[in-house]
């Protein structure tokens, strides 16, 4: 069954990186908004006569948490009609027509082996829902991985959050990369550190969010390797 449209308020707008901002939104129809973690939202955006040319698909960032306010992550996309919208024509007050939550990008029912979660840019935003929701409800798991991919230290989002989550989730581990400036961290794309991490093909579930691009490349590699692809979970972003 497909959600209702509900309308939807901006509550705040924060600058994450020099493209990217994170939206607050409440939904005042809904007093308590459940999903599942790794769940999106449609955004219905008045930029187009016809319906389906003015639907967007966002992420949830935030966990489930009783509230009925949700957090989007979005990044500005020159030629795109949805982004520019967004970010031009709404300010904290603005209303949103949306619907959801939909989607089966989702945690195991038991985590049973490794995740290995692998994105790029806003494709953060479903496994920042997953990792915290993990750690506030205690979620039996093994070991846990995120691999982020980014062109700079600027462009590096919710880094200091996953240090944190370091620190207080058992077994996880946070990977930036950087594609496009030299640091103290990992250099290069996000291939090469799954590819050494699980070159021995011990049982893992592979998470893959971002663009195309990057998510043909892992799928590709990970079959490679020798997984098979009941164990590649996908969710493309544009």
């Amino acid at each position: 069954m497909v959600p209702a449209w509900q309308q939807g308020i901006i509550k705040s707008i924060e600058q994450a990186t020099h493209n990217t901002r994170r939206y607050f939104i409440e939904l005042p129809e809904t007093p308590s908004f459940d999903f599942k973690p790794g769940q999106f939202v449609t955004l219905d955006l008045p930029i187009h006569e016809q319906k389906n040319k003015r639907w967007r698909s966002y992420s949830i960032a935030s966990m489930p948490d009783g509230t009925n306010v949700i957090e989007l992550l979005i990044s500005y996309v020159p030629d795109g009609l949805g982004t520019n919208y967004l970010f031009n024509e709404t300010t904290v007050g603005s209303e949103l027509t949306l619907r959801g939550a939909q989607g089966v990008f989702t945690l195991p029912e038991t985590i049973d082996t490794d995740l290995v979660m692998i994105c790029t840019g806003t494709g953060i935003a479903p496994f920042r829902s997953m990792l915290h929701y993990i750690n506030k409800h205690n979620l039996p798991h093994k070991n846990l991985a995120l691999i982020f991919g980014a062109r700079t230290q600027a462009d590096l989002l919710y880094v200091d959050e996953m240090r944190e989550l370091e620190v207080s989730l058992t077994d996880f581990t946070y990977y930036p990369t950087l594609s496009r400036e030299d640091w103290n961290g990992h250099k290069g794309y996000v291939h090469a550190i799954y590819e050494e991490l699980y070159k021995g093909v011990q049982p893992a579930n592979f998470l893959l969010c971002g663009w195309r691009n990057m998510i043909d490349d892992a799928k590709h590699k990970l079959l490679e390797m020798g997984y098979d692809k009941k164990s590649i979970h996908l969710e493309l972003y544009g």
